[in-house]
């Protein structure tokens, strides 16, 4: 088929990016161009027009390559429960939940659905741009991968690896990791170095070696890229965003980083936001700088119990009951901020029963016997005709007890939806994607503003601002990358680019 593989030396090598970039770019060329990444290991996820679930990763990709997207853009999706244990979403729907017998999933069901999804994509696309995940060089996987070099030989495309200059080692790491690659080495046609940062001069040197050591051609460097947000697929990437300090003038959104945290892009709407910045907290910091923050967000998480197992642990349950800045819960976030949380089939968790909850807001929260409810929802602001939109993706039912100072918060296909203390301090919905509903965000954020003295700010168009992003990205690969060698490689015109 008509395509390339995207893959990387590492984790975190950028490899999102480039194929965000490149279907943007292909798109614009008049290429109808299809994402795929045939297994996903994230929480987080978004959900399909018809319900079904797939990485946001490959939700933005598709968004970039001007599609609407689909389960088969990611037919594997695995989604951490513990540190050894994840849930198996296979064609947008639970097929299991743990990993348990994976590898022979992987010989079976599993390398049949990427088969199949790949043969929609070779009928109904004019090329295909697919993902890979961490390293081809991990050898010690090799035997049940079903996400990189075995992906490029069931869809016969060439693959250009991708390496992060940043973090320092890019050129001992493409050179290992081609030297590990065996057979498949030969796959490999082109390379790029991502996230450079300096005098791209400088780096002239590093890319002859390259070549003339490798033999493989370097298709470009990419250069640093700041103010451009896509949604990392792992919270390892929220680490380096833990708060450090808090910029005065600005309103401080700390969102906890507790375990099992899912569908933090919920808060990549805030980036748009020149007066906002989000920090990812955690138990390191000080009761001082908590108290600092206007804004608390608890956040979904994919272990309910756990995260607030963790929160109690830490101490932040008391710190949070008195804070007095603003909270707000999202699916797991608003869960645990209610009086209980009732699990009597171990159904979301396997130990506990039940749980004392946080007791910010009247709400009891059951998990006995239920199935996840994943559906695209949308909506109005309660008592307004504003409207509001998302998607919910949980399990467990929320009974809310409205009167004595809360009310519902959204009025969602004719039923209300999530709770809010009329003062909006305290305020909670199973409705992700929330905060990239303009108009709440903007209702949200203005009343937080008010409460500092600052001045009101007009609604930013997200829709817009994501749309920039993308062309953003286009425009600096289309300047740094060579495109002609790269369209020659998806259709198949030249499969042996050689140093010139």
């Amino acid at each position: 088929m008509n395509g390339l593989m995207i893959q990387g030396t590492s984790s975190g090598s950028g490899k999102s990016f480039i194929v965000t970039g490149l279907c943007r770019l292909l798109a614009g060329m008049g290429i109808h161009v299809c994402p795929f990444k045939s297994q996903n290991m994230s929480n987080n996820a978004s959900i399909t027009h018809d319900g079904l679930e797939i990485s946001t990763a490959q939700a933005v990709q598709a968004q970039a390559a001007g599609l609407r997207p689909e389960y088969f853009m990611n037919p594997i999706l695995l989604k951490p429960r513990h540190e050894c244990s994840s849930e198996v979403i296979l064609n947008g729907r639970v097929y299991a939940h743990n990993t348990k017998g994976y590898r022979e999933f992987t010989r079976t069901a599993g390398i049949e659905a990427v088969r199949d999804a790949l043969r929609h994509i070779e009928r109904n696309f004019d090329a295909v741009i697919i993902e890979g995940a961490g390293s081809p060089a991990e050898i010690n996987l090799n035997a049940n991968e079903i996400v990189n070099m075995r992906i490029a030989r069931e869809a016969d495309v060439p693959v250009v690896l991708v390496a992060d200059v940043d973090r320092g080692g890019s050129l001992a790491a493409v050179a290992g990791t081609l030297e590990l690659l065996g057979d498949d080495r030969r796959r490999v046609k082109g390379i790029i170095f991502n996230m450079f940062r300096g005098d791209i001069g400088l780096f002239t040197d590093a890319v002859r070696w390259t070549e003339s050591y490798t033999g493989v051609k370097v298709l470009g460097v990419v250069p640093f890229v700041r103010g451009v947000n896509i949604p990392g697929e792992d919270s390892l990437n929220l680490k380096a965003q833990t708060m450090t300090a808090i910029t005065p003038g600005k309103i401080a959104i700390g969102i906890m980083n507790f375990p099992g945290i899912s569908n933090f892009s919920d808060f990549d709407a805030f980036t748009h936001e020149p007066d906002v910045e989000t920090l990812y907290i955690d138990d390191s910091i000080t009761v001082r700088d908590f108290n600092a923050l206007d804004a608390l967000i608890l956040p979904g998480t994919k272990n309910t119990f756990a995260a607030l197992g963790w929160l109690k642990a830490s101490g932040f349950d008391a710190m949070i009951r008195g804070f007095r800045g603003f909270i707000f819960g999202i699916c797991g976030g608003l869960q645990v901020m209610g009086s209980e949380l009732i699990d009597d089939s171990l159904h979301e968790n396997d130990t506990l029963k039940r749980a004392e909850g946080l007791g910010i807001l009247p709400a009891v929260t059951s998990f006995n016997a239920t199935s996840k409810i994943t559906h695209q929802v949308s909506g109005t602001i309660y008592g307004t005709s504003e409207s509001v939109s998302g998607y919910e993706l949980h399990l467990g039912r929320t009974e809310y007890v409205y009167g004595d100072g809360f009310r519902p918060l959204f009025r969602v296909e004719g039923m209300n939806e999530g709770i809010i203390g009329h003062d909006m301090r305290r305020a909670g919905t199973y409705l992700h994607g929330v905060f990239s509903s303009d108009n709440f965000r903007a209702l949200w954020l203005n009343t937080i503003r008010r409460a500092k003295n600052y001045g009101e700010h007009a609604i930013t168009d997200t829709l817009t601002a994501n749309d920039n992003s993308y062309n953003s990205i286009a425009r600096v690969l289309s300047r740094s990358l060579d495109i002609p060698g790269i369209l020659r490689l998806i259709h198949r015109e030249d499969t042996t680019l050689q140093p010139q």
